[in-house]
């Protein structure tokens, strides 16, 4: 089987398929039967089977099997840490923004919103 390159263009099906096969051949290179890594990971084999087929599984589920298979790291690469510019530090006196916040040009909905005002 080929390896794709993991890109925004793949479906979010065909991402849990490669994310899937990866982790396979992770497991297979730490020498690793299924059933031993889900017992190092604590979760149920059919979960790690899952995993390893394309399904969805529990963030946490799939945070127990990068850790057994030394890919934790990966996470920082992953989703770096936001940096703040020096200058937006100064303006905010050392506080981080805690919220997004639109643009002044988006105009927001007028009025109040009410139930059953279908137009």
């Amino acid at each position: 089987m080929a390896k794709l390159k993991i890109s925004n263009e793949l479906s979010d099906a065909a991402l849990l398929v490669e994310v899937g096969a990866r982790l396979a051949q992770r497991r297979i290179a730490f020498r690793l039967t299924q059933a031993g890594l889900a017992e190092q990971a604590g979760i149920s084999k059919r979960t790690l089977e899952r995993a390893e087929n394309g399904f969805s599984v529990q963030l946490q589920s799939l945070l127990r099997i990068l850790r057994v298979l030394d890919l934790v790291e990966g996470l920082e690469v992953l989703i770096p840490a936001a940096e703040q510019s020096p200058m937006d530090l100064l303006q905010r006196q050392g506080r981080q923004r805690k919220r997004a916040f639109t643009s002044r040009g988006v105009a927001e909905p007028k009025g109040k919103w009410t139930w059953g005002e279908d137009t």
